[in-house]
């Protein structure tokens, strides 16, 4: 059922791009090109801060101190 209601997404997301396509005409790659382009800053930016957390607490976890018994 989940790869049903994923393949249905999928499809009304497309039926939606070929819609704007034609009414949007040949600024629509201008258009297409910009979304794609600010969705990925934002990822980037987000796996940019994901790891900066991952490295503070390695650091933090690993910078405790010697270990017992050193």
């Amino acid at each position: 059922m989940k790869t049903f209601l994923l393949f249905t997404l999928f499809m009304v997301i497309a039926v939606l791009v070929i819609v704007m396509a034609v009414i949007l005409g040949d600024t629509g790659a201008w258009y297409f090109a910009w979304l794609v382009g600010t969705v990925m800053i934002v990822l980037i930016a987000a796996t940019g801060g994901a790891m900066l957390d991952a490295q503070d607490e390695h650091r933090a976890r690993t910078s405790k101190g010697p270990a017992p018994g050193a």
